[in-house]
């Protein structure tokens, strides 16, 4: 008999265009769907999944924001209420401010949980998102307790400790991943942090990277899905559009022992550091 704590996941790792945004969400809405279809409760989606990433200045980024309660997190929460689903995905979130955020939405069956912005901004996103102050949300959902955070956020091991000593059982991270030079033979050093986190504090974490051209940049395409002693247990995808599935034990992110002698956090010298 089945564990009652086993949990399907699904990364969603899609063609995502700035130009095409009523293409964009064709694919979030077919893609979802295949994903319930096969049985997952939680889906996560790339960062700015409707929008699209490479704005040609913030003029054009303030145009595509919208507020939270705009089509797109509604498309979102419709998506997730249909389908029973915890549903995560980027967004262009309109801000007080003269400049939009880097957001994005934890949905539960069709009930809006979180909303986070994105506090460390990547690259040229500085001249066009304002960064957010709040720390990552730690939501009780339906499929168990799950943190979330933005691509460039994921790479600070403060983050993913935080959202872990916070009761995160699972880490999620909707990412654009920019392709850079990477060593022959090797991970992406994005994919290696992200199996890092999930070691070091005994969670699972599921990036949903993106693919598609855009204006000049290539992207890694590396979603990955890590089980808690950081081994990828689906992934790391090579750069094609496609979901990635796994099925999470979830009780093995609340022991957080290391063999007989050793306890992940227990093991601590905050005293020392």
């Amino acid at each position: 008999m089945s564990s009652p704590s086993l949990t399907t996941v699904a990364a969603c790792q899609l063609t995502i265009d700035v130009d095409d945004p009523d293409g964009n969400r064709a694919r979030v809405v077919a893609a979802v769907e295949v994903a319930a279809a096969r049985g997952a409760r939680l889906v996560v989606l790339p960062e700015l999944v409707i929008s699209g990433y490479v704005f040609a200045d913030l003029a054009e980024a303030v145009e595509r924001s919208e507020p939270v309660d705009g089509p797109t997190v509604t498309l979102l929460s419709d998506l997730s209420a249909q389908h029973g689903i915890v549903l995560v995905g980027g967004f262009c979130e309109r801000g007080e401010g003269e400049r939009p955020y880097n957001s994005l939405v934890v949905v539960d069956g069709g009930r809006l949980l979180a909303v986070y912005r994105k506090t460390h901004l990547w690259g040229t996103e500085k001249n066009v998102f304002a960064a957010g102050d709040a720390l990552a949300p730690v939501v009780r959902t339906s499929v168990g307790v799950v943190a979330a955070m933005i691509c460039y956020d994921l790479e600070f091991p403060e983050m993913v400790r935080d959202v872990a000593l916070r009761g995160a059982q699972i880490v999620v991270a909707p990412s654009n991943w920019p392709s850079i030079p990477t060593v022959r033979g090797e991970r992406a050093p994005e994919m290696v942090k992200a199996q890092a986190g999930a070691a070091v504090n005994r969670v699972f974490v599921v990036v949903c990277d993106r693919v598609g051209a855009e204006r000049g940049v290539e992207w890694i395409g590396g979603s990955v899905i890590c089980d808690v002693e950081g081994y990828p247990v689906a992934g790391p995808a090579q750069g094609d559009a496609t979901t990635l599935f796994a099925e999470f034990d979830l009780s093995r992110a609340l022991a957080k022992e290391i063999g007989p002698y050793n306890h992940a956090f227990a093991d601590r010298r905050p005293d020392l550091y």
